[in-house]
């Protein structure tokens, strides 16, 4: 499993102790690459070098002279070579308020193990800078707009990256149409081939999930009109429990960009939410994962998991999902795939929300 994140690195500390409680001593913008493991239930986890080595190069086939290659080379080659071998997609997960690396890696494991997905994690510091109740709410909340930068460019990045694997398996492709169909074939019937053979050698999906407070930095992330958040890379983007402002939501739902669609999860019993908001009285307004009014963002698909997932924040494991039959199940293992889930819905027009059938 891969990680990326901002938080500082404790020099003296080792695996899971590397990591400290603030943003990166160099600025809340800089990123390493972190590879973890599990072994024998504890978790190994190695800060992969900015600009990788001779073998890594190697491993993963990265051979042109001359040229500098980065961990994030390195990490694209691992991924997508794993992805196309085992037919699995990526989900790209950002954690929400109050985890460490422990809380993150242990909730990312238990993602891939139900959903069959790799996933990969951006980790910003959310744990209250070690303080507790209303005063980490607030920590958190200031980590996560400090951290905005640091998100745009892990998703530039990524989508720079899926750009230039995509092509590499298209060169190939065209290369082998060529050989197959000579000079003489239509453009059509070319195309039509080099698009059958991408989606045959080339069939991975790639989604998002945004948690709690992960949801009110990907909000401010997506603000600037220039920023790289903007990139097309994910087909579905799941809003889960969002832990940010109903109103006026659609501003910055609205600009979200994806190849299928947006969903944002709703649970009016949603215990952390209700407690998000009480915790600061009037200052803080009803939650988008816990509000089911004013839901007007054009391309947001809303679903009502209220009666169905209990108090859970979490509604994406443990006992909501623990029966792959149940209807909580089936949404997410679709959408983490990047299927729609039409068919496992039925429509509130009153309120313009779905629930799980």
């Amino acid at each position: 499993m891969f990680i990326v994140t901002n938080r500082n690195v404790n020099k003296n500390g080792k695996d899971l102790k590397l990591f400290g409680d603030t943003a990166n001593e160099n600025g809340p913008n800089e990123l390493r690459l972190v590879a973890a493991e599990k072994k024998e239930g504890k978790w190994t986890v190695n800060i992969l070098p900015d600009k990788i080595t001779e073998k890594m190069k190697t491993e993963v086939n990265l051979t042109d002279a001359g040229v500098t290659y980065y961990a994030s080379d390195y990490v694209a080659a691992v991924l997508f070579k794993k992805l196309q071998a085992e037919k699995r997609n990526l989900l790209f997960f950002v954690h929400g308020y109050n985890n460490n690396i422990e809380d993150v890696l242990e909730r990312a494991a238990r993602l891939e193990a139900l959903y069959n997905v790799e996933v990969l994690v951006f980790s910003w510091p959310a744990n209250g800078g070690g303080v507790w109740g209303t005063a980490s709410y607030l920590s958190d909340k200031r980590d996560a707009r400090a951290s905005t930068g640091a998100l745009e460019r892990c998703l530039g990045r990524m989508a720079a990256l899926f750009r230039e694997q995509v092509e590499k398996v298209k060169i190939e492709i065209v290369k082998k149409v060529d050989k197959q169909l000579g000079s003489n074939a239509s453009t059509e019937k070319r195309n039509a081939l080099i698009m059958r053979l991408q989606e045959d050698k080339c069939p991975i999906s790639i989604n998002m999930m945004t948690h709690s407070m992960g949801n009110y930095l990907y909000q401010y992330t997506l603000y600037p009109e220039s920023s790289n958040a903007h990139e097309l890379l994910f087909d579905n983007v799941i809003l889960a429990a969002a832990d940010a402002n109903n109103k006026d939501h659609k501003q910055w739902v609205d600009k979200i960009p994806c190849r299928k669609s947006v969903y944002i999860t709703i649970n009016e019993d949603d215990s952390a939410l209700k407690l998000s908001r009480a915790k600061l009285g009037e200052q803080q307004l009803p939650r988008l994962g816990h509000h089911l009014h004013n839901l007007d963002a054009k391309q947001a698909i809303y679903v009502d998991f209220t009666e169905v997932v209990g108090s859970s924040h979490a509604y994406f494991e443990g006992d909501a999902v623990s029966n792959s039959n149940s209807s909580a199940f089936r949404f997410f293992d679709r959408v983490f795939n990047g299927e729609s889930v039409y068919d496992e819905l039925s429509f509130n027009a009153g309120i313009n929300c779905y629930r799980l059938k």
